[in-house]
Order: C-alpha cells, then structure tokens, then sequence
C-alpha cells in the first residue's frame, strides 16, 4: 500500500567545504605575472606632460619624419626599480627659463610618477630651441601648473632609495686587438682562397689551385734544418697571443672626488700633468716647467733661475701644485726637481 503523506525535500550535504580553497593557497594578483614598461611609453608620456605646461610648444623639423628629433623630446634610461629622463623642450619666446624649467619639472616627474609608479631618479630639462607659438601648434589642451616650495618636499617624498652601481672606469682599447684584426684578415684571405679552389674545381675560373697544392706539398715535405725554428717560433707566438687575450685593460684616466659615494668623474693623467705644469710655470723664478704622472707620483721638474734658492721654489711649486693633486680620489706623491739653466759661455 502507497504511503500519501508528502515527503520531505532530501537535505544534500553542503559543498562548501569541499570546493573551498584555504586563503593560502590562492596565487596572489601580484605572482600571476609581471609588468613591464617600455622605455617608448615612458618617453612619450613625459613628452606629452611637458606639452601641457604652459610656454612649450611642438616643434617639428624637415627631416623629423625620418629622424625622430621632434620637440618635446625624452631619452629614457630605467633600471633599479627607478627611471631617468632627459627632456628636450622647444619653449614659446618670450619666456621665463628658470620658471618654465620648474614648472616643466613638477608636472613630467608628477605625471611619471601617477602614470607609471616608478621614482624619477633624475629629471634633466633641456630647452633645445625657442620660438614663436603659432595657433594651430598647440593640439593639447594646457593645464596650468603651480609650483611652490612645497611641491619640491612632495615630490621626495615618494621617491624610493635607489642603488647606486659603480661605474667602469675609462679603459684602454684591448692589447688583443691587433691580434685579432690580423686574424680577421687572415681569416678573409683563407675564405678567398677557398672561394677560388671551389672555383676552379667547378670549371668557373682556370688557374693553379692554391691550396691543394699546398696541402700536397706539405704532405711530401720531409724533416729539414729550418722546422725546428719555424715550430719554437710558433709555440712562441701562440703564448704571447694568449698572454695578450688574457691581459686586462690598463686604466686611462684617474678618478677626481665627488661628493657621492663613487667616482663618476675622471681625467686623463695628461690633462693633469698639463694642469701642473701651467700652474707652476707662472711662478715668480721659474723658466720652464714639465710634469709626468704615473700610478704612483707627479714629478714636477722646473728650470729656476739663479736668483730663487732650491727650497724657495720647491716650496713655492708645491703650493701651487698641490691642489690640483687634492681633487683626486686616490692621492699620488708629488716630486718637485730644480734644475738650473746653462750659463751662456
């Protein structure tokens, strides 16, 4: 017999349980993927906020097209986790350059900042011509920028620290490139002589093959006096040439202090024996001067005259000398010689 009575909805248990995921172990936003920003966008969005501070126009030349070289323009250079842009500008004539600059200044590194999220490291405005605004010029609407000393403390506030890198110091061309323009040229020649062997083996060009005969007679070629030489020669010449690949680059330039943590400016040793020698040749007594600077020390030999004593000018050249030597980050000895000039017979 059918039992009447209604049943009652069977109560499925629940799946939340199941289909949920621990907090945990659900990838974050951030690690499915990663941002890049090319260097173009970062130039073109400091190109475009600099269009709307008032007094920079756009300026375009004959060969622009072709060139790139239209005005605003930005060299971008972006590392560390933070950006640095040289701005080239053309301003509206008349105009106030240091307000201009500022103001040029507050809305790129603003506008970079919002736009990209990375620190502007350094901002270099340059105005790279001026001229007259004409109507039709200005298709970006201008909005007007203020500057204020508070927008320059605003403007740090957001800046990240940045990781200084130390610079490569100006070196010296490899000792192995003239090896290695011979062995190019070589190269070239030995390619040539094959192209003419493969030539001639085709039925292209007629002539005496090179290299196969060459190779025949160095195949019949039989133990001579002038080997022994040739192969010592040889060996010789191949470790010289590793010794010369191997050789590292000689420093050109000494580095000056600066007042960061590592050197970014340098000089030659020539310009600062050049620099001795001017100072210490337009004291009082002295006829002649000339310097010479190695690693170790600046020898400065003058020609006294007769009147000064040997300590008088000694002293007197290392007064003038010795500041020139102070603006460099590794200090080096300085050696003054007096000699005095030959007496006329």
């Amino acid at each position: 017999m059918a039992d009447s009575r209604p049943t009652e909805p069977e109560t499925l248990p629940s799946r939340a349980g199941a289909d949920a995921v621990a907090p945990e172990t659900v990838d974050p936003v951030g690690h499915r993927g990663q941002l890049v920003i090319k260097d173009r966008a970062v130039e073109r969005i400091a190109a475009a906020a600099a269009l709307q501070v008032p007094g920079v126009i756009r300026q375009r030349g004959g060969l622009s097209l072709f060139t790139g070289r239209d005005l605003p323009r930005a060299d971008v250079t972006t590392g560390g986790g933070a950006v640095a842009v040289n701005l080239y500008i053309a301003a509206e004539w008349p105009y106030d350059a240091a307000a201009l600059t500022r103001r040029v200044h507050d809305a790129v590194d603003r506008q970079l900042h919002e736009l990209t999220g990375l620190p502007v490291h350094e901002l270099n405005v340059l105005v790279a011509a001026t001229s007259v605004a004409e109507a039709t010029e200005r298709s970006e609407p201008s909005v007007p920028v203020e500057y204020t000393e508070a927008d320059i403390v605003a403007r740090t506030e957001y800046r990240a620290p940045v990781p200084v890198v130390a610079p490569l110091p100006p070196l010296a061309h490899p000792a192995a490139a003239p090896a290695a323009a011979l062995i190019a040229v070589g190269a070239l020649a030995l390619a040539f002589a094959a192209a003419r062997e493969l030539l001639i083996v085709r039925g292209t060009y007629a002539g005496a093959p090179w290299l196969r005969n060459s190779f025949e007679w160095f195949g019949r070629l039989h133990w001579q006096s002038w080997i022994a030489p040739v192969a010592a020669a040889l060996v010789l010449l191949g470790v010289v040439l590793v010794v010369v690949a191997v050789k590292p680059r000689r420093r050109t330039h000494v580095p000056l202090q600066v007042s960061g943590p590592v050197p970014t400016v340098w000089m030659r040793r020539t310009d600062l024996a050049r620099m001795c020698s001017a100072h210490a040749s337009t004291l009082p007594g002295v006829y002649a001067a000339r310097t010479v600077v190695d690693r170790r020390r600046a020898l400065v030999s003058i020609v006294g005259s007769g009147e000064e004593s040997t300590a008088d000018l000694v002293a007197a050249v290392r007064g003038a000398v010795a500041p020139n030597l102070e603006l460099l980050a590794e200090p080096i000895a300085l050696v003054v010689q007096v000699h005095r000039p030959r007496t006329a017979r």
